[in-house]
């Protein structure tokens, strides 16, 4: 009889693998009735399940159990695996210049890679995110997030209109659309659940994640969950950041699965001018982390212009006041071009 039950509770398992099981609902679906032989066996069958690790308890003492998925050992060597090349990603460009953003030689982007993009309000967030889609527009970038569509699941007006300010055939230099006028990207109408709507091995374009300040260690789990889904693509995360503050909300849950962390502030008193820092990368051609640019945004929020390395002020050392006032060396702005 013990073997028999044996048997049906692995099919039953198997059947829930990554699921969780109620012991009450096992026994009824298997009709076993209380006082019978096989109300005691279920006992003794489920604890040498959990003894094996193919169970888990989710709470002792609620009945209550995780069906453990198998996995089998991964072999590394001795398999014939292809050894990709960094992924092609084109970081944004001055648009005076058209040289790509400083930085972007130092930093190897993979496939898989995530980089969080985390800013002040309206500090240049959006235009990061418009750049790096208008740049790599042949890859087909899958654009979301709360910037781009409103309650109606239509464009937002802000949205269409620094498309049109970037679009090539308005004076500008990306072009949307193909030669048959389709969109070259994909625009998705989400606003939660990103990991759901993660498009595989496409760059996957999300501005912003919102998240309740209480909440923000909400944000390792919704990264954990777009990296799992990414394949071959990139995700490129806009988050909020607290004005002063080192990391943008969510701090050391963003960190642990950001392969590229870039942080934006205000770069003095003058609307528009950004301060942009690398805050980690997990790799690097150069050394990177920790250095710091300067660029303006103009033309309706879209174009990045004056992008240069910049250091911390020595006259002020980096509080944009000295004795007799505001520093004349850096002019308050606490940096000063390299």
């Amino acid at each position: 009889m013990t073997d028999g039950l044996t048997e049906k509770v692995r099919e039953y398992l198997s059947a829930r693998e990554g699921q969780q099981i109620d012991i009450r609902t096992l026994r009824a679906d298997l009709l076993i009735e209380p006082g019978s032989e096989n109300w005691d066996n279920l006992f003794t069958i489920i604890s040498r399940y959990a003894s094996e690790k193919r169970l888990r308890y989710v709470a002792k003492g609620t009945g209550v159990y995780q069906v453990i998925s198998p996995i089998l050992p991964v072999k590394v060597f001795g398999v014939e695996r292809e050894r990709l090349p960094p992924f092609d990603l084109r970081f944004p460009r001055d648009y005076n210049t058209m040289m790509e953003m400083g930085f972007a030689e130092s930093v190897v982007i993979r496939a898989g890679d995530i980089i969080t993009i985390g800013g002040v309000k309206s500090q240049g967030k959006t235009t990061l995110c418009l750049n790096f889609a208008g740049e790599n527009i042949d890859q087909h970038p899958i654009l979301m997030g709360n910037e781009y569509t409103n309650a109606e699941h239509e464009p937002t007006a802000r949205f269409l209109n620094r498309l049109d300010t970037m679009d090539a055939n308005k004076d500008g230099w990306i072009s949307w659309v193909d030669v048959d006028g389709n969109d070259k990207f994909t625009l998705y109408p989400v606003r939660e659940n990103y990991a759901d709507y993660i498009i595989r091995d496409r760059i996957n374009i999300i501005d912003w994640v919102n998240l309740a300040g209480d909440r923000s260690y909400d944000i390792g789990r919704i990264l954990e969950g777009i990296k799992f889904n990414l394949g071959m693509g990139v995700g490129i995360i806009a988050l909020q950041k607290g004005e002063g503050k080192l990391d943008p909300r969510g701090a050391q849950y963003v960190r642990d699965f950001s392969d590229l962390e870039i942080l934006l502030d205000s770069f003095g008193e003058k609307d528009g001018d950004v301060l942009l820092t690398i805050r980690g990368a997990k790799e690097k051609r150069s050394p990177i982390v920790g250095k710091t640019y300067a660029y303006s945004i103009i033309g309706d929020g879209v174009k990045i212009v004056e992008f240069r390395e910049v250091k911390k002020c020595p006259a002020c050392h980096n509080t944009g006041f000295t004795k007799s006032g505001k520093c004349e060396t850096c002019f308050g702005n606490k940096f000063v071009d390299k």
